[in-house]
C-alpha cells in the first residue's frame, strides 16, 4: 500500500486535502440526503396519511359522501379509493421504512388499521391514472420520476389505496455533489500543488546540495528561496558550509605542520643512525624510523582523506588492479589476477591503488597470498581479493574496520601495522560511492570485495 502513496512532499499534502475533502463532501451529502428525506416525508407521507385518515373517516360515515361520486372513490383529489382486496401487485418491492412511518401516523389518529403495503416504481406514460389527471398534475407526476403506491386496509372496511409522485432526488444529489467535489478540487488543490511545489523545490536543492557537499569543492551556496522558514533552513546550511570548510582548512593546516614537524626530525635521525657501528642496531634502527614514516603517512592519510588532493580520473579499473599486482609479484608474494577485460572507472586512481594495496597487504601477511578477480555487472563493479589464511571469526568483522584495530595484539611489526590499513581502505571506498565487505570462505580463507557503482 505504501509504494502507492505519494513520496513528494506536494503529493503527499495534496492528498490529504484531496482525502479531507472527500470525508468532508460525504459528510455533506449523508446531511443533505436526511434533509431531502425529511422534506420528502413532509411532503408526500404527511399528506397521504392526512387523505388516508379522511378517507377512513369517509368510510365509516357513509352519509358523508356526495352522491355524485362513485362508490369506490373516497376523494377526487388524491384518487383515495377503496377495494375489496389489496390493489398492489405483489410482485413490487415493499418500502418497509414508508409502512412504519404510514402505520405510526394511523395510529396516532385513531385510525384501526391491518396491512399496510406501500411500494414505488417508475413511471409509465401508459398507465390509466396518468389518463385520469389533469394535464398538469400528470406532468409533475412524470417529472417527480417515480410513482407511490399506497394500500392501507381497514378492517372490515375493505383497502384504501392512493398514488402520489416519488421524487428520485438520490440521483441529482450524488450528481450534484460530484460536481461540488469536482469545482472544490480545482479550487482548493491547484493552490495547495503550488505552494507545495513552492516548499518544495527549495527543500529539494537543499537536500541535493547536502547530499554532494565535498568541503573546499568551490560549489555556488545554495539559493535562498521560498517561505521564510525555508529561506531562514537554507541560510543557516550555507552558514554552515562556509564554517565546516574553515574547520577542515584549519585541520589541513595543522596535519601539514605535524608532517613537518615529525618527519624533519625523523630525517635526522636516519642520517645519525649512519654513523651507529653496529650493523644489526643500525639497520633496526632504519626499520623503526621506516615503520614510523609509514604509521604517519597513514594517519595523515585518514585524516585528509575527505579533501583529497587527486580529481577523479577516467582510468582502466583493470590495469590499474594489475598493475598494483605486479608490484607484490616483483617482492616475490604469491599474488595472482584473473584477467579482466578493460573497464573503463571515473576515480581517484592513487586512493583506490592504495585500498586495494591494504587488501593485498593483510591478505600476504595473514594468509600467504591472494587471488584477486574483477568482476562486472550492468550496475556495479565488484574487486575480489581472497586469502588462503584462518579467517576472521565473524563477531569481530565489524571490528577490523575501526582505526587503530588489530586481531593480533602482540604489537609485532612483523605480525601487522598499527590497525590503519582496513580503515583508510574503506574511507577510500566510501569516498568513491562504494562499499567494501569481508566474508569467510567456506573453503577457508578470508574474501574481501570492494564494490562500486557504474557511471
Amino acid at each position: 500500500m505504501r509504494r502507492f502513496l505519494p513520496k513528494s512532499l506536494a503529493g503527499q499534502i495534496a492528498l490529504l486535502v484531496a482525502v479531507a475533502l472527500f470525508v468532508a463532501q460525504a459528510i455533506n451529502f449523508g446531511l443533505l440526503l436526511r434533509a431531502r428525506q425529511g422534506a420528502r416525508f413532509a411532503q408526500i407521507i404527511v399528506p397521504a396519511t392526512t387523505r388516508l385518515i379522511d378517507a377512513s373517516e369517509r368510510l365509516n360515515n357513509p352519509n358523508a359522501l356526495a352522491d355524485k361520486r362513485p362508490k369506490h372513490v373516497l376523494d377526487g383529489r388524491m384518487r383515495v379509493e377503496v377495494t375489496p382486496a389489496n390493489p398492489i401487485p405483489a410482485e413490487l418491492d415493499r418500502r418497509s421504512d414508508i409502512e412504519e412511518d404510514l402505520r405510526q401516523g394511523l395510529t396516532d389518529a385513531g385510525v384501526k388499521v391491518g396491512d399496510i403495503v406501500a411500494v414505488t416504481r417508475p413511471i409509465v406514460d401508459h398507465r390509466p391514472l396518468l389518463k385520469r389527471m389533469s394535464p398538469g398534475r400528470a406532468e409533475r407526476l412524470r417529472r417527480a420520476g417515480a410513482e407511490l403506491m399506497i394500500a392501507a386496509q381497514i378492517p372490515g372496511k375493505g383497502w384504501l389505496s392512493l398514488s402520489s409522485g416519488w421524487p428520485r432526488s438520490e440521483r441529482g444529489l450524488i450528481w450534484q455533489l460530484v460536481a461540488q467535489t469536482l469545482i472544490l478540487y480545482i479550487v482548493v488543490l491547484i493552490p495547495v500543488l503550488f505552494a507545495g511545489r513552492r516548499i518544495a523545490r527549495p527543500l529539494h536543492s537543499l537536500a541535493v546540495s547536502a547530499r554532494g557537499f565535498r568541503p573546499g569543492d568551490g560549489a555556488a551556496p545554495v539559493e535562498e528561496q521560498g517561505p521564510s522558514d525555508i529561506r531562514a533552513v537554507i541560510t543557516a546550511y550555507n552558514a554552515l558550509r562556509l564554517r565546516v570548510t574553515a574547520m577542515l582548512d584549519e585541520k589541513d593546516r595543522m596535519l601539514g605542520a605535524i608532517g613537518h614537524d615529525l618527519r624533519t626530525p625523523l630525517a635526522a635521525l636516519r642520517v645519525r643512525i649512519e654513523l651507529v657501528e653496529d650493523d644489526d642496531d643500525r639497520n633496526r634502527m632504519a626499520d623503526t624510523i621506516d615503520e614510523m614514516n609509514r604509521t604517519l603517512d597513514d594517519i595523515l592519510s585518514l585524516a585528509r582523506l575527505g579533501r583529497p588532493s587527486e580529481p577523479p580520473t577516467d582510468v582502466d579499473l583493470s590495469a590499474l588492479i594489475d598493475a598494483v599486482v605486479e608490484d607484490f609479484r616483483d617482492l616475490g608474494n604469491d599474488v595472482t589476477f584473473e584477467e579482466a577485460p578493460r573497464l573503463k572507472m571515473h576515480l581517484r586512481p592513487s586512493l583506490m591503488r592504495r585500498a586495494v594495496r591494504n587488501l593485498l597487504e593483510n591478505a600476504v601477511k595473514y594468509g600467504g597470498g591472494a587471488e584477486v578477480a574483477l568482476r562486472s555487472t550492468p550496475g556495479q563493479v565488484a574487486i575480489e581479493v581472497a586469502d588462503r589464511g584462518p579467517g576472521i571469526p565473524p563477531e569481530k568483522i565489524a571490528a577490523v574496520f575501526d582505526p587503530f584495530t588489530r586481531l593480533e595484539t602482540s604489537r609485532n611489526r612483523e605480525t601487522g601495522g598499527i590497525g590503519l590499513g582496513l580503515a583508510l581502505a574503506r574511507a577510500i571506498v566510501n569516498d568513491a560511492g562504494g562499499t567494501i565487505t569481508l566474508a569467510n570462505r567456506d573453503s577457508g580463507g578470508l574474501l574481501a570485495t570492494i564494490t562500486l557503482p557504474r557511471t
